[in-house]
Order: structure tokens, then C-alpha cells, then sequence
């Protein structure tokens, strides 16, 4: 019996100790936060960087870094699949979760494969942060998102865009420093693309 409690001890603190590896290594091959390779500035409205990947080093592995400049709408885009043409689909997911910065607010619109480019999409706020990291939860119960008659009307409704989902588009009219270090979709995990290039 003591060797059998021996060996079980040591077999806990062998995964005890595994696990942080284990955590790290569910991290993409190329840069990424949450596996999501693709954080694009797409050149509409005046940011730095101006166009491609704004992910950057940062001390918990990459951090997705832009700043906004001038009073006119700025377009980021993360690509729910790594790559343009992939989709998901979340009519099951009940939101999810952002780790970031901002000095002002700003939308995420959900934009699905089927209507993908315009500014005609169902959005929910992004509340400034006063330049603090946080976390923050948003749902994707229909009554919490909506449209701004500036961008016009979606032809669609948000519960067909939540079943081809293809990415998640921060849009913002105002200055903004924004920095983003979480991204987590409840019941999705995208895949790792080795070969994920900007579009």
C-alpha cells in the first residue's frame, strides 16, 4: 500500500507540473492570442498601423496593439477561422469574452460570409476602458445587439449571421489607443492555420 500511494503522489505532481506546458502549448505555431493568428488593420480610416497583423510581443506571449486617429470610422478585423473564406458557426454560443484597452468606445459587428463587406451589420457597443486592461463579457442574445443608421440597416437577421460567422470587426469614428490581449468564444476553438496570410 505505501508504494502504491508513492506512485500516485508522484503521478499527481507530474501532471500538476505538466499543465502549465500543457496551457501554453494550445497557443498556434505563429503569433496568436487565444489561437486567433488574424488581427488585421484593413487601411479603412487613418490607424497605425496603417494595414496587416497588429500583433506584437507582449509579456504573456502577443498582445493585438492599434491606434485610431481622427474623427472618421476605422475598420480592424479578426478572422473567426484564421482565414478569410472559413466560417463558424456560434447560433449555440452564448457570447464571449474580451480582454483588452480602449480610451474610447467603440462596435464589434459580427459579420457573416454571406454579407461580409458594407457597414450594414449588427453591432454591440465596446465601452471605453480609461486605457485600463479588463475583461468583459458580451452576449449574443439578439436584444443586446443592434445597428446604427449612420452604417444603414442589415438585409438580414442577426440570428442567420450568428451560423456563418466568419469574423468579428472592431469599427470605431473617434481617436482610440486600443490594445487587445483575450479572445474567447464560448463552445469555439478556432484551428490553427500554419499557413494564415492577410487579406
Amino acid at each position: 500500500m505505501p508504494k502504491l500511494i508513492t506512485a500516485l503522489v508522484a503521478a499527481l505532481a507530474l501532471v500538476l507540473t505538466a499543465a502549465p506546458a500543457a496551457a501554453t502549448s494550445c497557443e498556434c505555431a505563429t503569433p496568436s492570442i487565444d489561437r486567433y493568428q488574424q488581427w488585421l488593420a484593413s487601411g479603412e480610416g487613418t490607424t497605425v498601423p496603417t494595414t496587416g497583423s497588429l500583433l506584437v510581443p507582449d509579456d504573456h506571449g502577443y498582445a493585438a496593439r492599434v491606434t485610431f486617429l481622427n474623427a472618421e470610422w476605422h475598420v480592424i478585423v479578426v478572422w473567426l477561422g484564421n482565414q478569410f473564406d472559413a466560417q463558424a458557426d456560434l447560433s449555440r454560443s452564448a457570447g464571449f469574452w474580451l480582454t483588452y484597452r480602449a480610451t474610447d468606445d467603440l462596435y464589434v459587428q459580427l459579420r457573416p460570409a454571406s454579407h461580409w463587406s458594407g457597414g450594414d451589420k449588427w453591432l454591440t457597443r465596446i465601452p471605453s476602458t480609461g486605457g485600463r486592461l479588463v475583461s468583459r463579457f458580451f452576449s449574443f442574445a439578439p436584444d443586446k445587439w443592434t445597428w446604427l443608421p449612420e452604417l444603414g440597416q442589415p438585409a438580414y437577421s442577426f440570428a442567420s449571421a450568428l451560423t456563418e460567422a466568419r469574423g468579428l470587426v472592431f469599427v470605431g469614428k473617434t481617436p482610440n489607443v486600443l490594445a487587445f490581449t483575450g479572445l474567447r468564444v464560448d463552445g469555439y476553438r478556432p484551428p490553427c492555420v500554419s499557413d494564415a496570410g492577410t487579406r
